[in-house]
């Protein structure tokens, strides 16, 4: 019985030891080795940095240094696919066998997304066409391209205006027409399109220019007060329905650092005449109908007389020369700037502050008054003479002004002050606007309801006759103004048509 107990041990520690042995050899065929390797970018070559590298069956993650190399340690032997992946690249596999104690190598070659993209087609610009003129504001910008693939694509205008440089920048725009507003009247604008599907680079269209309508229509001058200073505009006709939209086609012609006022333009010389204050003197300037080219006439003998700003002067008939005054004495000169002489001298006393040109003759009217702008006086004068030929209003009780010459030359339009007011402040209160008509030597005022309390100041007759333009504004002195034009020789007294807000001293030619 011992005997097969003893032989029963034996059995059992033999079975033990050999399951022991066993286990001990699976441990053991658990044998290492290494993979390392490069990332490059497919065709240039270039490391490629950051790149997440992984395995499967799965061992350790690692990243590229800025070299592109990576390594993993102890990697158990076998067969594995080692997959490289990065953003906005396309995500790589290799195949990769690991022995025991040696180290494996695989190159990795990735493609750009973008290399697998196809670039939106470069864009064709439609409208405004290259080179076109007078292109009406607000301009719709259209143009076309698309995508070669599936991508969205988005569209970048870019426009420059080519006097001043400025730039401006319409990004993301989706679809392939963009209206913009506001552009600078009679510049010259260029534009460019850049399409992108924000995968590939993108594509840019030809550079191409077209000039914005400008003055060419505009028959309005006025001015506005921007900073303490006079600047002069430039304006077309009302449009929209009934004419109701206002403030037209608006262009700034002077700067708002310069005190430029009494814009008269001449289309036979097409130049635009006006008063600048300059080292404390108002002196005669010329500048183009778009506002280039201003030019200092007057020198050594400045516009002068009682108060600046009612100062007036006038172009002579052929556009060649100007009239003005300083104080008692008219001058004319010439728009280049030569032939500067006195063509007539009143009183002392009396100050010559407007002048207007007979269309139909070269006769001129004065508006004379003395240095307190009172005790006025239209005088009708033959400037090759140099005498006064008619008096035709004398002794006016209150302000006088805002004279001007009909298209036949037998009116004379002008305002008064019908509330007889004189004061140090040469204050108006109820200033009214009159035609006197030289044949009959009768003056008649022309009704253009306007209420108590309120002005009509610096009429003009437009260039047909058929209208009078003038500056509506309340008498206190502060208020905004307006610029407004009546028709003539109606049988109904119409409405007063509105023209510009915040401006004054109008011309229409």
């Amino acid at each position: 019985m011992t005997h097969f107990k003893n032989i029963y041990y034996y059995t059992a520690l033999c079975f033990s030891l050999l399951f022991l042995s066993c286990e001990e050899d699976t441990l053991g065929d658990q044998t290492f080795g290494s993979l390392d390797g490069k990332v490059v970018t497919n065709g240039v070559n270039a490391p490629l940095e950051n790149v997440k590298i992984t395995t499967n069956p799965a061992s350790t993650t690692v990243f590229t240094d800025s070299e592109g190399n990576f390594k993993i340690e102890d990697i158990l032997v076998g067969d594995y696919s080692v997959q490289a992946e990065k953003d906005n690249f396309e995500t790589s596999f290799e195949a990769a066998s690991i022995f025991i104690d040696k180290s494996t190598t695989i190159i990795f070659e990735m493609d750009s997304t973008s290399s697998s993209n196809l670039q939106p087609l470069v864009p064709e610009l439609y409208y405004p066409a290259d080179h076109q003129i007078k292109v009406p504001d607000p301009v719709e910008f259209i143009w076309s391209s698309a995508s070669n693939d599936s991508d969205d694509i988005n569209y970048t205008l870019e426009l420059r205006n080519g006097s001043t440089g400025e730039t401006q920048i319409y990004s993301t725009v989706t679809d392939t027409t963009l209206v913009v507003e506001n552009l600078a009247i009679g510049a010259t604008y260029f534009w460019q399109v850049t399409a992108s599907d924000n995968i590939t680079t993108p594509v840019q269209s030809k550079i191409s220019n077209f000039q914005l309508e400008g003055v060419e229509s505009n028959r309005f001058l006025f001015v506005r007060n921007i900073n303490g200073n006079n600047v002069i505009f430039s304006g077309g006709e009302p449009v929209g329905v009934n004419d109701q939209d206002i403030n037209q086609n608006e262009i700034q012609l002077t700067t708002d650092n310069l005190n430029s006022y009494r814009p008269k333009a001449n289309r036979l010389a097409e130049k635009v005449a006006f008063i600048r204050t300059t080292g404390g003197e108002s002196h005669l300037f010329t500048m183009n109908l778009d506002g280039t080219n201003q030019k200092q006439l007057t020198q050594e003998i400045p516009i002068a007389g009682f108060r600046q700003d009612e100062m007036e002067y006038a172009w002579h008939n052929n556009g060649g020369s100007i009239y003005y005054s300083n104080f008692n004495k008219l001058y004319t000169i010439n728009i280049d700037g030569s032939g500067n002489r006195m063509v007539y001298e009143a009183l002392n006393e009396e100050f010559i502050t407007e002048v207007a040109t007979n269309p139909a003759n070269e006769q001129i009217v004065l508006k004379l008054n003395n240095s307190d702008g009172y005790n006025a006086q239209l005088r009708i004068v033959n400037p090759n003479s140099g005498l006064g030929t008619q008096t035709i209003l004398t002794g006016i009780t209150g302000a006088l002004g805002g004279v001007d010459y009909s298209l036949d030359g037998n009116k004379i339009l002008y305002t008064r002050d019908v509330s007889n007011t004189e004061n140090t402040q040469y204050r108006q209160l109820d200033s009214r606007i009159f035609e006197y008509d030289l044949t009959t030597s009768t003056s008649t005022e022309l009704d253009t309801q306007k209420p108590t309390g309120f002005n009509n100041l610096d009429a003009k007759y437009a260039p047909n006759g058929g209208y009078v333009i003038f500056t509506y504004t309340s008498n206190d002195g502060i208020s905004e103004k307006s610029i407004v034009r009546k028709q003539l020789d109606v049988i109904d007294i119409l409405d007063n048509e509105i023209l510009f807000t915040n401006g004054y001293m109008p011309n229409w030619e």
